[in-house]
């Protein structure tokens, strides 16, 4: 949040307290992330959820803090209930203090219609959890419960901004992908309003991704990626019969074949001859691969085996599907007028929020 809005008007229940802060709770989904915490299945998301309360208490009352978290949670499982009725596996949410939540799905959605129905579950029940904490508001007249009601309207209604990876960028995809130019124009508007670092890093990148998406590659300028795998393998047997193992800098290019399940996760095997190898790896994206390498090669000798790790290099260019986006025109106004209407509802019900806040500051 920018210091000058700290300075004038840092208290719950101000409007500028509100976009700075929810603005600097978007968050990148990002699956580097899940990385911080491996305890268990739930045990994660306790500990980072706790984590987050905590660091907000820091700053804002334990009321506020525990409340906005809450919200937060329930903006994630409704991503997570979504996913599951599509049959899409997914993490349990994971908390990052300042930064907001997220869930990762574990498996790509098939089909624009999909994305945009999962990416819908979070601003719904979202919505769902403001609207039980205003009327919790208005049957106390609280003014914390009013703060917590105003801020997750705000929450969810930010989220819409059609604006990849936000959830309303997701929802785009099935209405119409035009959206992402308002939402490419839009978005310099609530930065220059937000003074927000971390939105305008978030619209960066959107903007950069549009541009290697419609720009780059209709100039023919496919960009090869490549990601490494290190595969362990016992070659005690081999070493025991005094068989040449390759050296360290050993590098050479190996043979592979690609394939697809029936749930288009793609997959890569490569083969290494000359140590009956063969390895299968999970690739990030639907992709065309180019080539197989190996980059080096360490030996790992223990009391019990002999071990070689292969630095496996694979080389693709993603591959961008275009019937992805093609859904029945019956689906798109579906997703289009709830999209709208969300949007709506959410404006409206922060005025509401916004001049009970007033009220309560009247008296």
């Amino acid at each position: 949040m920018p210091k000058e809005d700290q300075k004038t008007d840092s208290k719950p229940g101000s409007s500028k307290w509100y976009l700075g802060s929810a603005a600097a709770l978007l968050l990148l989904k990002g699956k580097s992330l899940l990385a911080l915490l491996k305890f268990s299945k739930f045990g994660g998301a306790l500990i980072s959820m706790a984590a987050t309360i905590g660091a907000y208490a820091i700053i804002y009352p334990w009321g506020f803090a525990v409340g906005f978290v809450l919200l937060l949670f329930v903006h994630e499982l409704g991503h997570v209930w979504a996913a599951k009725r599509k049959g899409l596996p997914v993490s349990t949410p994971l908390f990052i203090p300042f930064l907001g939540a997220l869930i990762t799905m574990k498996r790509h959605p098939l089909d624009a219609q999909t994305e945009a129905y999962v990416a819908m579950g979070g601003p719904l029940l979202g919505t769902v959890g403001a609207m039980a904490v205003y009327a919790g508001a208005y049957a106390t007249d609280s003014p914390l419960l009013y703060a917590l009601a105003y801020v997750g309207f705000f929450l969810n209604l930010i989220n819409l901004l059609p604006i990849h990876p936000l959830d309303g960028g997701r929802i785009s995809t099935a209405v119409t992908r035009w959206l992402w130019l308002v939402g490419l124009l839009g978005g310099i508007v609530v930065i220059v309003y937000l003074k927000s670092i971390l939105f305008f890093f978030i619209w960066a990148l959107f903007a950069y991704d549009l541009y290697k998406k419609y720009v780059k590659r209709n100039k023919g300028e496919a960009k090869v990626l490549s990601f490494t795998q290190k595969p362990l393998i016992d070659v005690q047997h081999l070493y025991e019969q005094g068989y040449p193992l390759p050296g360290p800098e050993h590098t050479r290019r190996l043979s592979f074949n690609t394939y697809s399940d029936l749930e288009g996760q793609q997959y890569v095997t490569v083969y290494m001859e000359s140590l009956d190898v063969e390895q299968t790896f999970m690739l990030p994206q639907q992709c065309l691969v180019q080539h197989a390498w190996l980059n080096g090669v360490e030996h790992i000798p223990t009391p019990d085996a002999y071990q070689l790790r292969l630095l496996c290099g694979i080389d693709y260019i993603p591959y961008e599907n275009d019937k992805y986006y093609e859904v029945p025109a019956s689906l798109r106004w579906k997703f289009g007028i709830g999209y709208l209407g969300l949007a709506l509802f959410l404006m409206g019900m922060m005025y509401v929020v916004h001049q009970h806040i007033g009220d309560v500051r009247l008296r």
